[in-house]
């Protein structure tokens, strides 16, 4: 059943905020921000790792056509090693909040940990199931990061991004064992610290 936003807040700006790429070896953390317009409702939305990839990408022009404002940000991998990638992805949900235009009354943010926004922020654990932004926001991000590591895999080939995009797949491992890590490796995460000797 979808969440209901309370009809108080009908007339407020609400923009929907989520990541993708807290897993993985390898990359930076993505997200985005999205304030849906009421009178172009997008039908489809959700949880972006239940959507094909198919489809994802068939939503994210969708989203960014119909969408009242969107935003993607990203929080790289030398500040993921930096402030870890919790603060990373807080860093990057803010950062992503911030470039929206117009600026939300308020956030709706999937998960339990709220980014500073200077505005209201409520966090709803599986928000990107229930609340329609919050899984344009999903789409957007995953959408995103995948295309990034597709193309990281053209700057660092041999590790499989296009494939696994930064997951810790044997495949992966295997491989930072042979290569050893690359610039885009996350070394505070302990596979890598392991597998690399870093």
């Amino acid at each position: 059943m979808k969440a209901k936003i309370p009809a108080a807040d009908s007339m407020l700006l609400i923009a929907g905020v989520d990541e993708a790429g807290r897993g993985p070896l390898a990359g930076p953390v993505c997200a985005a921000a999205v304030i849906l317009d009421p009178a172009r409702p997008i039908h489809g939305l959700g949880d972006s790792k239940k959507i094909t990839a198919k489809r994802r990408e068939a939503l994210e022009s969708i989203i960014q056509e119909h969408s009242l404002a969107w935003a993607v940000a990203w929080a790289s991998a030398a500040e993921i090693d930096e402030i870890n990638i919790l603060q990373a992805s807080l860093l990057a949900m803010t950062r992503a909040v911030a470039a929206l235009d117009p600026r939300p009354d308020r956030v709706l943010v999937d998960g339990n940990r709220a980014p500073g926004c200077g505005c209201p922020v409520e966090t709803i654990i599986g928000g990107d199931a229930l609340i329609p932004a919050i899984g344009a926001a999903s789409i957007l991000a995953k959408v995103a990061r995948d295309r990034l590591m597709c193309q990281l895999d053209l700057d660092y080939p041999g590790y499989g991004f296009a494939v696994h995009k930064g997951y810790p797949t044997a495949a992966h491992r295997a491989a930072l064992i042979s290569l050893g890590p690359c610039p885009e490796h996350r070394r505070s995460f302990g596979p890598v610290r392991v597998l690399c000797g870093v």
